[in-house]
């Protein structure tokens, strides 16, 4: 069977997590993957074999062609008793834990996750206004108000997303140059040495802009803080750091509208949600939605109490609730829509929004090599690869973005999945906590979610996702090897990069004393060799291992260790065909009950999925 690299990301995409059916040489992924932990990664001798692991990049995807509707885990091959714990880990943040023992995490929220097409989860819990003040004094409880799966939120900087895709539209349609300095749209934007900083500069933060300026108490009118703006000095040369700003994205807000000759609130509604039929995402709502809208903080200092329907984010605020990089509001099945047309490839229903071609560009990071490293990692206006809140369904192709107020958007375009989460976390105070314990519960369930099924045999052998703690899998030997041994094994991981770390290790004492064990891997062209550690993206595919255990080796252990004091944000590891022997004979067959039954798990499990 010959298959070609998008056919098969177009299964990964349409099933399981893995194609176990699939020759490894078929495999067909990008090149130039990043070493894992402590390996040193190299050219197999021989056969000219690409140095591994495998990675993808955005030509790799492979866009669906999904309308959304309901459905059951089981009709997109989703394992439902992990899609059933997503609601109950949101609802169990609305008390104190151990990890924010002071506050509630929010006091209410709303969550929708699908996979292909098939919206799986929708249900929201606490409440949309439950407190009368900054202080947590609450409301008389017959004026609290529910959370439903219709409350519409204030995204925060979920709003950049949009922005950034009317530019990019304004980029399809030549209007706007991606590496054309900004100064040629706004003028006055080339002021105190910003004449070279271009569109793209400013979609990837790397403009040189400072990341937030108090504008709403600094200046007394909206043309004073946009003025302002473009009177901004840069802090480094563009293009040459990622600085998260909020001042870059209000400035492409006033490209757009500088170029349109329409404010960017219309140029939002005609170009993407009204054809989206996205009817409850808008900025500034009208008093009639107030009673749907989920309240955010008790914010005396702008004169305001306890917002609810304006947008809490002070410098929109000061706009007039209108900006590029705050004021939008929503709800779950409205971004549901939104992430799904980015999953089909920047069209639903008809309704061409982006081509193909600009959403694998805006999926690109743009910041490789960059400081502050890993942090640095974006597209378009997309954030990429972010393990911190993407979690389990995290990849160097995964994209979405969060917003202050407790909102966040995750899409796997491997698996065809999405997820969102949407809360009110500032409410009544942002002081209370970050979320980002529940986007990562959300998102390492539905990770968890999709199945890998065994490489051999009806099991594998599982490490789960340990938290700061090291997993252990012991396989003892019938006895100590003699001459010549070798060790095989299928092995697949999907783990944080430096953060879970897996090893292979081998004992001669019975167990008492442990040394790493290199080994080697292979996958399709691709081969490298690891010093006993592994860590990171390969591919989400089972590989080949090898090894050659000293002789007088008497057991052999895998381990993970997540050292995080958070769940490991990675998929995990799995182990399948564990086989060893020597000249003499068999030492270890992992598929005879005879010798599984001799395997000591701490921390690990047998598992089909």
């Amino acid at each position: 069977m010959n298959t070609s690299r998008r056919e098969f990301f177009r299964g990964v995409g349409a099933g399981a997590l893995v194609l176990t059916g699939l020759p490894v040489a078929n495999l067909g992924v990008a090149a130039g993957a990043a070493t894992p932990a402590g390996a040193a990664a190299r050219t197999a001798a021989g056969g000219g074999h690409r140095v591994g692991p495998p990675t993808v990049t955005a030509a790799d995807v492979v866009f669906g062609s999904h309308t959304l509707r309901s459905g059951a885990p089981a009709d997109v091959g989703l394992l439902a008793d992990h899609v059933a714990r997503i609601t109950p880990s949101v609802a169990a943040y609305l008390e104190t834990t151990p990890e924010n023992p002071a506050h509630p995490m929010y006091a209410g929220a709303a969550v929708l996750v699908a996979k292909d097409g098939v919206i799986v989860e929708h249900h929201a819990v606490g409440h949309a206004l439950r407190y009368a003040d900054g202080e947590g004094s609450e409301l008389p409880p017959d004026q609290w108000v529910a959370t439903r799966k219709d409350t519409i939120f204030d995204l925060a900087s979920v709003t950049k997303l949009f922005c950034a895709i009317v530019v990019l539209q304004l980029v399809e349609t030549e209007h706007v140059g991606l590496d054309v300095p900004v100064a040629r749209y706004i003028p006055e934007f080339a002021a105190n040495g910003k004449g070279a900083v271009t569109t793209r500069h400013l979609l990837t933060h790397t403009a040189g802009l400072r990341a937030w300026a108090p504008l709403y108490s600094e200046y007394s009118t909206p043309e004073e803080r946009v003025a302002a703006i473009y009177a901004e000095e840069p802090q480094d040369p563009p293009g040459t750091r990622y600085v998260y700003s909020d001042l870059g994205l209000i400035t492409l807000g006033k490209l757009s509208e500088r170029i349109t000759g329409t404010t960017l609130d219309r140029l939002v509604a005609e170009r993407i949600t009204d054809p989206l039929g996205m009817t409850d995402t808008m900025y500034n709502p009208p008093d009639e939605l107030r009673h749907r809208i989920a309240a955010t903080e008790d914010m005396p200092w702008t004169g305001r109490g306890i917002v609810r329907g304006e947008v809490h984010d002070e410098n929109a605020w000061s706009l007039n609730g209108v900006a590029g990089h705050a004021g939008l509001f929503s709800t779950t099945a409205d971004l549901a829509v939104f992430c799904q047309m980015l999953l089909n490839g920047g069209e639903y229903d008809g309704h061409r929004i982006l081509s193909e071609d600009i959403v694998r560009e805006a999926i690109t990071n743009q910041n490789d090599g960059l400081p502050p490293g890993t942090e640095a990692r974006r597209g378009l206006g997309f954030e990429l690869h972010k393990p911190w809140y993407m979690a389990s369904l995290d990849s160097p192709v995964a994209f979405g973005h969060t917003g202050f107020t407790g909102t966040s958007l995750v899409m796997d375009p491997l698996s065809g999945t999405f997820a969102v989460l949407l809360t009110n976390r500032v409410h009544p105070d942002r002081g209370w906590g970050s979320n980002n314990l529940a986007r990562q519960a959300v998102a390492r369930h539905l990770g968890r979610a999709l199945p890998v099924r065994p490489a051999v045999g009806p099991s594998a052998w599982y490490s789960r996702q340990p938290t700061a703690t090291t997993h252990r899998l012991t396989v003892p030997l019938s006895r100590a090897a003699g001459f010549g041994p070798r060790l095989t094994f299928r092995l697949w991981y999907d783990t944080e990069a430096g953060f879970d770390v897996g090893r292979l290790e081998a004992s001669n004492d019975g167990g008492a004393q442990w040394e790493p064990l290199a080994f080697e891997m292979e996958v399709g062209p691709y081969r490298w060799a690891s010093d006993g550690t592994f860590s990171g993206f390969q591919g989400r595919q089972w590989l080949r291992a090898y090894a050659q255990p000293p002789v007088g080796t008497t057991h052999l252990r895998w381990t993970y260790t997540g050292e995080r004091a958070t769940p490991s944000r990675g998929r995990g590891v799995y182990v399948d065909g564990v086989r060893v022997a020597d000249r003499l004979g068999l030492l270890f067959n992992g598929e005879r009950r005879v010798d599984s039954e001799r395997v000591v798990l701490a921390g690990w499990e047998e598992s089909d999925n």
